[in-house]
């Protein structure tokens, strides 16, 4: 059973990352309707809000309490995260609570965060918040990816985008429910179960990023197409460990440098869409959402391979 400090720093540490995920994933949703689905573009707005301010209560319970390994690992904020943010809303119309990010970027590290009893409860309810909030935007994003295969709605977002998204707050969501019961993972099938969730969703990233760029970027499409396929075979690698654990140290640290190098290919594509350089169907803000992701699953390796030794 984790103790109160594990399961309090660990539950904030995973709602900092995921819940600005859960509200961004919102915005993309809601700036990708036509005018006829205003209705769907406003319901996307109100989940947004609501998962934002989830957001803010987990940033000022965060205060001294999140390891200095999380915040400096860039999966929470980057230095692109507010520019990102600034141009997105002058191209979309759609406000984003910059502040927040300032208040994250001013989050301090403390290597002894005292933890006491009425944090933890009010951890506790966070998550349960998190929860409600999750599931009511994972049911939205799952009918409208139901509409869509069927031919009833329209929307600019890809198919794939949306199953992607569906399966993240799916993953959210098993890690919270897991922390709310105070379960102890298994940490063999905790590191096999992470990388076949996260090496998918970095194949699936070089692909969206290959698909919005425009056609007269031929050097960046061959680029992120390679990496796709690259990560399409670690996937692939990362399903048979089940059967064969041994592998999984050499896997491991062989995915950790392509999720290195992938991590440093969306940090120069989300330079470019902030300066200006890359022509794409794509806002700033896609740019260093996915780059957070690859921060996480890069800081995420670099444990299991440490612990792997």
């Amino acid at each position: 059973m984790l103790s109160n400090e594990v399961f309090t720093r660990q539950s904030l540490e995973l709602n900092l990352f995921f819940l600005r995920i859960m509200k961004e994933h919102a915005f993309f949703l809601e700036v990708a309707f036509g005018s006829k689905d205003q209705a769907l573009a406003q319901q996307a707005e109100t989940l947004k809000c609501q998962v934002t301010t989830l957001l803010a209560e987990t940033i000022l319970l965060s205060k001294g309490i999140i390891c200095p390994e999380v915040l400096m690992s860039g999966e929470l904020v980057t230095k692109f995260t507010f520019d990102a943010e600034r141009a997105t809303e002058f191209y979309s119309g759609v406000q984003l609570d910059k502040e927040l990010t300032r208040m994250e970027l001013s989050l301090e590290k403390n290597p002894n965060p005292v933890i006491n009893a009425l944090l933890v409860d009010q951890v506790c309810a966070l998550n349960q918040k998190a929860i409600t909030a999750t599931t009511v935007l994972a049911d939205y994003k799952s009918k409208l990816l139901q509409d869509i295969l069927c031919c009833k709605l329209f929307t600019f977002n890809y198919p794939l985008l949306i199953d992607h998204i569906l399966r993240e707050a799916h993953f959210y969501l098993k890690i919270l429910y897991q922390l709310q019961s105070r379960q102890e993972v298994n940490l063999l099938e905790d590191i096999i179960h992470q990388q076949k969730f996260w090496d998918r969703i970095m194949a699936e990233h070089a692909k969206f990023i290959r698909g919005l760029l425009d056609p007269t970027e031929v050097a960046l499409f061959d680029t992120a197409n390679d990496y796709g396929k690259m990560f399409d075979e670690l996937t692939e690698q990362a399903m048979t460990m089940n059967e064969k654990t041994t592998i999984l140290p050499k896997l491991s640290h062989k995915t950790y440098k392509a999720t290195v190098s992938l991590r440093d290919f969306k940090t120069a594509a989300t330079e470019g869409l902030l300066q200006c350089k890359i022509k794409a169907l794509a806002v700033p803000l896609l740019g260093d959402h996915v780059l957070r992701e690859a921060n996480h699953y890069m800081r995420l390796l670099n444990t299991f391979n440490r612990q792997l030794l």
